[in-house]
C-alpha cells in the first residue's frame, strides 16, 4: 500500500508540472469554448465601433454542436470584437485559431477599397511606441489620443479569408499603409468547415514590415461588408498564444 501511494503521489507531481508547463507555454486569448452563456459576449471582449459605419456586425455566443463559438452576422456593416491585451510577441510568437465561415463576397477584393470586405479576420494589433515615429506623426497620435482617450495602434496585421488573393500574399491595406493584410485562406473551397489555424506573428512582422514588431497592444475578430454592400455569416473558436519553448 505505501508502494502505491508513492507511486500515486509521482504520477500526480508529474502531471502537475506538465499542466503547469502546459499553461506556461500558452497564453489563451479568447477561450470561447468555456463560455456558459448564450447571450452575452465573452469575459475581457468588447465591441469594437467605427464612428464613421453606422451598420454595425452582430456579435453573440452560439453553439457549433456542443461547442460554444462566436457567431457573426454582417448585413453591409462593419464592426468587431476587441480584446485590448499586451503579448510580448518575442515570448509567445505563434497564435492560433479556428473559424469557419459560410460564404464569401463577390464583389471582395483586398486591393481596392470599395472591396476591402472579408467573411473573417483576425486583427492583431501593435503598441504605438513614440520612439519609433517622426515629429509629425507624434502629433498626431497625441492629438487622437486626446479624442479618445489612449493611442491607436502603431500598425495591425490582418490575418484574411479572402475572396479571390492567393493563399500565402501580403497585402497593403488600401486604406493605410500601416497595416498588412495576409491572406490565410481563400475563395469557396473550405465552406462551412472549421480550419483550424497557426501563425507565427513574429515572422509575420517582419517579413511584412521589415524590423522587429512591438508589443501587441489587442487582438480583435472582424467581420465586416459595409464596402461591398453583401452579407456574410461567419463563426469564431478559441484564439490563443504559444511560446516556441
Amino acid at each position: 500500500m505505501k508502494t502505491l501511494m508513492i507511486l500515486l503521489t509521482a504520477l500526480f507531481v508529474i502531471a502537475f508540472h506538465a499542466e503547469t508547463a502546459i499553461a506556461k507555454n500558452q497564453l489563451i486569448v479568447g477561450a470561447f469554448s468555456h463560455s456558459v452563456s448564450s447571450d452575452e459576449l465573452p469575459e475581457n471582449w468588447e465591441p469594437l465601433i467605427f464612428k464613421k459605419i453606422d451598420r454595425h456586425t452582430q456579435y453573440r455566443m452560439d453553439r457549433d454542436g456542443d461547442l460554444p463559438v462566436i457567431k457573426a452576422v454582417s448585413r453591409a456593416s462593419a464592426s468587431g470584437l476587441i480584446r485590448k491585451i499586451s503579448i510580448d510577441p518575442k515570448k509567445y510568437p505563434i497564435i492560433k485559431w479556428r473559424w469557419k465561415i459560410t460564404n464569401i463576397y463577390k464583389n471582395g477584393d483586398a486591393t481596392r477599397k470599395d472591396g476591402d470586405d472579408f467573411p473573417a479576420r483576425i486583427y492583431v494589433a501593435f503598441e504605438y511606441d513614440s520612439q519609433k515615429v517622426g515629429f509629425f506623426e507624434k502629433v498626431i497620435f497625441a492629438a487622437i489620443k486626446l479624442f479618445y482617450g489612449e493611442y491607436p495602434p502603431i500598425t495591425a496585421i490582418n490575418y484574411i479569408w479572402g475572396s479571390k488573393a492567393s493563399v500565402g500574399t501580403v497585402l497593403e491595406n488600401p486604406y493605410t499603409g500601416r497595416v498588412k493584410m495576409i491572406v490565410v485562406q481563400s475563395g469557396k473551397k473550405k465552406l462551412n468547415t472549421w480550419i483550424e489555424e497557426e501563425r507565427n506573428i513574429y515572422k509575420d512582422y517582419v517579413n511584412a514590415f521589415g524590423k522587429k514588431p512591438p508589443m501587441i497592444s489587442g487582438i480583435a475578430i472582424m467581420t465586416d461588408s459595409d464596402n461591398t454592400g453583401e452579407s456574410a455569416i461567419s463563426f469564431y473558436g478559441d484564439i490563443l498564444f504559444e511560446s516556441e519553448e
